[in-house]
C-alpha cells in the first residue's frame, strides 16, 4: 500500500512550499531523475510510446479536478500484458498520484480518473509488463493550485457523503458485446483532503485524509486495485474497461487513511448505489 512516509512536519513544510510556489517553478527544475530513484529504485525504463498513452488536457480548466485517462496500446497479438501502471505528477507535493494493479484475467485496457495538479508539470505514466520491464510515457500539463484549492462541498456535506458508493455500467458497442469488453465506473464519496487546503473559518490547514486503497473485483477475481494519495480529487471515481468472467456480482472495497473500510456489492450487469 502506498503511504506518505515523510514526518508530518516535513510534509506540511513541503506542502506549503509547493502551495505558494510560482506556477512556472517547474521551468528550472526537473524532479524526474530523483523520482525514478525514489519510486522505482532507479530501475531502467524503456520508451513506452507503443505500450501506453496518457490523455490529459494540456491546460486544465480546473486544477483540482483534471481528467486523466491511461490507455493500453498493446496489440491483442502481443503476448505481454500490463501488470501495473504508476501515475506520477512530477511537481505535486506527493508526486506519486496512484498505482493501478490490473487483474491478471480482467484485460483492463483503459483507466480514467480525476487528479489535482499543483504546478505546471510533466506527468509520467510507468507501466510494468509481464516481461519484467518498465515502460514510460509523459506529457505536460499547465495548471496551478489544484492541491490547495478549497473543497467543492462544505464540510458537513462532505462528511455525510463519506463511504457512499455508486456503480455504473456503460452500454458497449456491438463490437464490445461480441468481444466481452465492458466499461464501468465506481465512485466513492470522500473529501480526499490533501493537507494543503485551508479551513475558511479557522484559517487552519485541514489534515490530509484520503482514500488510499480501492479494490474492485468480480465474484472474488481481481479486476483493478488502486493505491492512491493526495493527488486524487475529491469524491474519487474510477472508470475502466474490462472483460467479464461471467460473474453475477461486482464488489468494491475502499479504505481511507483513518482506517475506515467501505464495501458494496452490485449485480454485475446493473448500476446503482
Amino acid at each position: 500500500m502506498i503511504r506518505l512516509h515523510l514526518p508530518s512536519t516535513l510534509l506540511l513544510g513541503a506542502c506549503l512550499a509547493f502551495a505558494f510556489a510560482p506556477a512556472k517553478a517547474a521551468d528550472g527544475y526537473d524532479p524526474w531523475p530523483g523520482l525514478v530513484q525514489d519510486i522505482f529504485n532507479n530501475k531502467a525504463m524503456q520508451d513506452g510510446t507503443n505500450v501506453l498513452s496518457i490523455e490529459i488536457p494540456t491546460r486544465a480548466e480546473d486544477a483540482s479536478v483534471v481528467p486523466v485517462t491511461l490507455r493500453s496500446k498493446l496489440s491483442p497479438a502481443d503476448e505481454r500484458r500490463i501488470k501495473t501502471i504508476t501515475l506520477v505528477i512530477d511537481q505535486n507535493p506527493a508526486p506519486m498520484a496512484a498505482k493501478f494493479t490490473l487483474g491478471a484475467d480482467a484485460n483492463v485496457t483503459a483507466i480514467s480518473t480525476r487528479v489535482r495538479v499543483n504546478n505546471y508539470t510533466d506527468v509520467h505514466a510507468v507501466a510494468e509488463l509481464t516481461d519484467g520491464q518498465l515502460y514510460v510515457v509523459k506529457t505536460f500539463v499547465k495548471a496551478s493550485g489544484g492541491c490547495s484549492a478549497p473543497a467543492a462541498k462544505n464540510p458537513d456535506e462532505a462528511k455525510a457523503r463519506i463511504g457512499q458508493m455508486r456503480y455504473r455500467q456503460f452500454t458497449q458497442s456491438s463490437d464490445g458485446a461480441t468481444s466481452g469488453i465492458r466499461e464501468a465506473q465506481v465512485m466513492v464519496g470522500h473529501p480526499n483532503n490533501s493537507g494543503l487546503q485551508m479551513d475558511q473559518v479557522t484559517q487552519l490547514y485541514i489534515p490530509a485524509f484520503f482514500i488510499d486503497r480501492l479494490t474492485l473485483s468480480q465474484d472474488g477475481s481481481l479486476v483493478l486495485s488502486v493505491e492512491g494519495g493526495i493527488s486524487i480529487s475529491e469524491d474519487p471515481n474510477i472508470r475502466f474497461t474490462y472483460v467479464s468472467n461471467g460473474a453475477k456480482k461486482f464488489h468494491a472495497e475502499a479504505k481511507d487513511t483513518q482506517g475506515h473500510v467501505f464495501e458494496h456489492d452490485w449485480p454485475a450487469d446493473g448500476s446503482g448505489t
